[in-house]
């Protein structure tokens, strides 16, 4: 039996299940961003930048700003 897209799309984009879909990866999301931002934020305080901690902590961008603070902009340590 073959599959109707549109019939498949529509039966996907009711609001009880858009809403189950919104439930079920609001975590994954919370979880990916306060790691990034736990991450960046204790970066940022170990460099004493006021100003990217202060803009990290009052952002919130899901983890792509953190991502590029850590890897773009924060300075590099070498090893010791």
């Amino acid at each position: 039996m073959l599959l109707n897209f549109p019939d498949v799309i529509a039966t996907m984009m009711t609001p009880d299940n858009a809403m189950s879909f919104l439930v079920a990866i609001i975590p994954f999301v919370l979880i990916w961003s306060l790691t990034w931002k736990g991450l960046a934020l204790w970066k940022a305080a170990h460099e004493e930048s006021k100003p990217w901690f202060v803009a990290l902590l009052l952002l919130n961008t899901a983890g792509i700003l953190e991502i590029l603070y850590i890897y773009v902009f924060a300075k590099k340590r070498g090893l010791k």
